[in-house]
This record gives C-alpha cells, structure tokens and sequence, in this order.
C-alpha cells in the first residue's frame, strides 16, 4: 500500500516514531512563534500538544505532509484559537494587545524591528529574563524551545520529575506576572543578559549529543550560536560556544559504531571526523586568541582544537590540554572542571596521579565521575574495585549505550566517547 502510494505522488504513511522525531525538530519553532502570535506560553503549549495528537492519528494514515513544521505551526494555531473561543476568553486574549508580541491574528501585522527576526531567540531571551532564576532559565527553554519533555528536563538537573514540573509552573507564572517582553533584549542590555543564554544552547547541543533527544538538537543549537554570533560579534564568548559546538559535532558521527554502541576516543576513525567543521572552528578559535580576552566556552573550543590537531590519540599534545585546563578551573573552580583536567594529567603523569585528583572530587551520583574514576582503578591494577565502580557508573548513565558500555567495563577516561 505504502509503495503504491508512493508510486502515486502520494504522500508514504509513517509510524508514531516518526511523529515523535519531528515534534523533537519542530515543537520549539512552533511554541516560540505562537507565543509571539497570542502572548500566552500555555495556551501556546498545550495548542501545539494538540496538533501533535491529531498528527499522530492522521499522518500514520495520511503520510507526512509537505511541510511538516508548518502543518504543526498551522494546526496548532487553529486549535489555540477553538481553545480561546470556546473557554470564552477571546475578547480578553485577543481584543488587548499582547505584552509579548504584536496584535494576535494579524498576519499583516508588522514584524519587530531590532537586531535579529527569530522567534527562537525572541522566546530564549523571553526565558533567560533576569527575572527569573537561573536554573528556572535554562529549565524553560530546554522544555519550550529544546523539545525536551520535563522528564528529560528533570533527569538533566538531576531532580524529580514533579519537582521540575513545579519549577516550570512558576517559572512560567513569573514571566506572565513581572509582563516579561517577547523580544530580543537592546544593544547596550546583550552582554548583561548573555551568560544564561550561551548556557542553554550549550545544553540543548548536549541534550542531543547525549541521546536524551533527537540529534537535530544539535544542528539547532549550532544555529542558534550562528545568529547569536551575527547579532554580537564583539563577543568573544558567544564566538567561543560557537567553535566549541562546531569541534565537538565535527567528530559526532565517530562517536558511534553502525549498531549504536560507543567508540572511545582512541578508537575513533578520524577519517570520519569533518575536517570542514574543524577547520571553521580552529578559525575561530584563532581569531579568539587575537582578541586575547579568553572566557571559559574559549578554552573549551581551544581544548577540542588541539584534539582535533592530532591525527592519531597518541600524537594528542596532552601537556597544552592540562595548561588549558588549568586556566578554566581558574575561571571556572568547578567538580566537573577539576574532573575533566585529572583526566588529562592522567595521560601526562599517568593514571595513578590522576586518581589522587579524582578522590577528591564530591560528585557522587555523577556518571562520568564513577567512569572516569573506575577507568583510573583499572589502570592501576585495583580491577575489583573497578568493577565496582564501572557499575555504579552503569546505574547512573542516562543513555542504553553508555550503561551496555559501562556494564561491559568499557575504558573510560581520558579514552571516552
């Protein structure tokens, strides 16, 4: 049926997967530009919830339609406006002008003037207000703009899921009761409003490098660190998350074998490494050391720059990765900082030295800590207390193919995916 289908112009049936994928690609625009369009973050939520219901009782049957995003951004404005018409709040929604965007319904209506057209980045400033905290910052735009459901959110802060379901009310009451704008902040209100911002594109990068959605996170991130770097490019921060993600997406497809499982580092086909990604980003990174104004998404990139200088793991200048290193965990004095530079002393002065770094870091509870640290274990000889710990990092692991990985008592470390 499906092949006769095709056969006859018509559109090919899909499953419920499929469905769920394109909500993952597609949800973010359609949330951000209703909002603009009715001012109301729920009523723009739960319209788009709704076109996704009727999506997976149709497109299975009906097949995908030309332009997925813009059948969902269409659907799920009809259905917010039945929604207000029948709750009997049109003339309170829709007669007023909207705090957040211009007059609802108007398709004539002319769009904002500033520095950048993007619903995306309109909703990502909206949630990264000063108004709210930070955690409740990022929360809200990994689960308006990223896709995320409040599950993955919750399991990315490591909290509850009621919890984070809590936090997300109040974060969106918060908005809705201080009359936070709909708009890309001014020129002189950027670099006091950046900080929260750059966070999140890093994490929803990192919520689709990690598997807990789907990969077209991380070309959206790279997007979105693109604009941002138009709109300032004096910034070096800004320039820096954008290398960052360009280096670490240039070896995303190496990271994986053909059945999903995980390929160390060491092991990685280089050949498969995008060499026109790693050349944009060591660009970057270059014209980030003339500016000689190094911020901490900076190192980073300039990290990922010299592992992407080496042709082979062993050729890895390890000793100019640890003098990076120490200038972020001079910036940045963080557990997870502190973890990630052991590692590299671990390659420099061996595993032992990088052990007696890792004892005293308290991250109990974080997977990479209990890889890393039973990684360190095999390679000193204390197997049985490796294998302990390469469990309680399999227990912790947020993904099927890092816990397989870990149960297998796979080399970690330095060496990791």
């Amino acid at each position: 049926m499906a092949d006769e289908a095709r056969a006859n112009g018509a559109p090919s049936p899909i499953d419920s997967s499929e469905v769920g994928r394109i909500f993952r690609e597609e949800s973010g625009r359609s949330i951000a530009t209703l909002i603009r369009r009715f001012g109301d973050i729920d009523v723009a939520e739960d319209a788009v919830q709704d076109a996704f219901a009727i999506a997976l009782e149709r497109w299975p049957v009906d097949g995908l339609p030309p332009n997925p995003g813009g059948w969902v951004t269409t659907t799920a404005r009809n259905r917010a406006i039945d929604r207000l018409r029948r709750a009997a709040r049109e003339r309170e929604l829709l007669g007023q002008a909207s705090v957040m965007g211009p007059e609802p319904f108007d398709r004539d209506a002319p769009e904002e003037v500033g520095p950048v057209q993007d619903d995306r980045l309109r909703l990502i400033f909206t949630c990264c207000h000063p108004a709210l905290a930070v955690e409740a910052q990022v929360a809200l735009t990994l689960r308006l703009l990223g896709g995320l459901s409040t599950s993955e959110v919750a399991s990315a802060f490591l909290v509850p899921e009621p919890t984070m379901e809590k936090r997300l009310v109040r974060a969106k009451h918060k908005i809705r009761a201080a009359r936070v704008p709909y708009r890309i902040p001014e020129d002189h209100e950027l670099p006091a409003r950046l900080p929260p911002v750059l966070a999140v594109v890093y994490l929803i990068y990192n919520a689709g490098l990690n598997g807990r959605a789907q990969s077209a996170l991380c070309g959206e991130a790279i997007r979105l660190a693109t604009v941002l770097a138009e709109l300032m490019p004096d910034e070096g921060e800004v320039a820096g998350l954008l290398a960052l993600l360009l280096l670490i997406e240039a070896r995303r497809a190496a990271r994986t074998a053909p059945d999903g499982s995980l390929v160390l580092l060491a092991d990685q086909d280089r050949s498969r490494w995008d060499r026109g990604l790693i050349a944009e980003g060591h660009a970057i990174v270059r014209a980030c050391l003339r500016r000689n104004r190094p911020g901490p998404y900076q190192i980073q990139a300039a990290i990922n720059a010299v592992h992407a200088d080496a042709s082979t793991f062993q050729e890895t200048d390890w000793a100019q990765i640890v003098a990076l290193y120490d200038q972020l965990l001079a910036m940045t004095p963080t557990p997870v900082v502190a973890l990630n530079r052991a590692v590299a002393v671990g390659e420099v002065a061996g595993p032992a030295a990088a052990l007696a770094l890792v004892e005293d870091l308290e991250l109990d509870g974080y997977h990479p800590f209990h890889a890393t640290r039973a990684d360190l274990l095999w390679r000193v000889g204390r197997r049985a207390e490796a294998g302990i710990e390469f469990q309680r990092a399999a227990e912790t692991a947020q993904t099927e193919a890092e816990r397989e990985f870990l149960r297998l008592g796979g080399r970690w470390g330095a060496r990791s995916p």
